[in-house]
């Protein structure tokens, strides 16, 4: 038997909220900045658009929950403090704050374009789909041979120095693979000596560029959000800390002969 939301979470003037479903923008997942930065999820509720979409009180917020087609996490009840030419300015209220990041909601979506709707057009089909135990902080660790990642997913996941993750890549070396899904460019590079995985990439999430020439001149041309929009990464071969450097440098030109990817990637040596 399904239970409704409106079990859970009882609405006070329901004409008083928008309801914000959040998706894709165009560069970025909400459910990445969600885990990454609150205070930029915050943000995303401020966003106005030209017609003030969040044209009431409150904003009840869900966040499209990639991980099962169908949900949402809750996000929180913002209220709209003040009314800016070119944003809102609001604050996350305490109104079912112990859901937030826990609280996961089947529903299929609004059924059209859009971000901000009428509440009272959807909370009544809202259906409880999962609680978790603890708020969502990002994927679990999924295997060396998984790893075929996006920019921000694994920023959110570098950020917050997610155990799982930085127990396994701080303790191998490897030759791994970035793919610029702009213009399927790649990038062969290597982690050896005293830096595992972990080291190596976290240049990357702090940078966008981990300083190598060509993936420099585009970041510093179009910004690190070119990063989060375009790069993936994942690893191609993973190996112990006691892996001789040879091994591991002799293997990273193998890959960048195999994949091509100093004449049509990014690869310069």
């Amino acid at each position: 038997m399904e239970i409704k939301i409106e079990s859970l979470i009882d609405i006070e003037s329901i004409k008083d909220y928008k309801i914000h479903f959040a998706v894709w923008n165009g560069s970025q997942d909400p459910l990445d900045v969600f885990v990454r930065d609150r205070e930029e999820w915050k943000g995303w509720n401020g966003w106005k658009g030209g017609r003030d979409d969040f044209s009431r009180r409150y904003i009840f917020s869900l966040i499209r929950y990639r991980h099962r087609p169908g949900t949402w996490l809750f996000g929180g009840i913002f209220e709209v403090i003040e009314r800016l030419p070119n944003k809102n300015i609001v604050a996350l209220t305490e109104k079912y704050s112990s859901y937030i990041g826990r609280l996961l909601v089947e529903y299929p979506g609004p059924g059209s374009r859009g971000r901000a709707f009428y509440l009272e057009k959807h909370f009544d089909n809202l259906v409880l789909s999962q609680i978790f135990e603890k708020p969502y902080t990002g994927e679990a660790f999924c295997g060396y041979e998984n790893i075929e990642h996006s920019f921000p997913v694994l920023e959110s996941i570098f950020v917050q120095k997610k155990q799982d993750w930085k127990s396994a890549l701080e303790n191998v070396k490897g030759v791994y693979l970035i793919v610029d899904k702009n213009n399927g460019k790649k990038y062969v590079g290597s982690a050896y000596g005293d830096s595992g995985i972990w080291s190596r990439w976290s240049c990357y999430i702090g940078t966008g560029h981990g300083w190598n020439d060509e993936l420099t001149k585009i970041i510093k041309t179009e910004g690190k959000d070119y990063a989060r929009k375009n790069f993936q990464f994942s690893l191609l071969e993973y190996r112990s800390m006691k892996t001789d450097d040879k091994v591991i440098i002799e293997r990273e030109q193998y890959w960048k002969r195999a994949l091509l990817s100093g004449p049509f990637g990014y690869n310069l040596n």
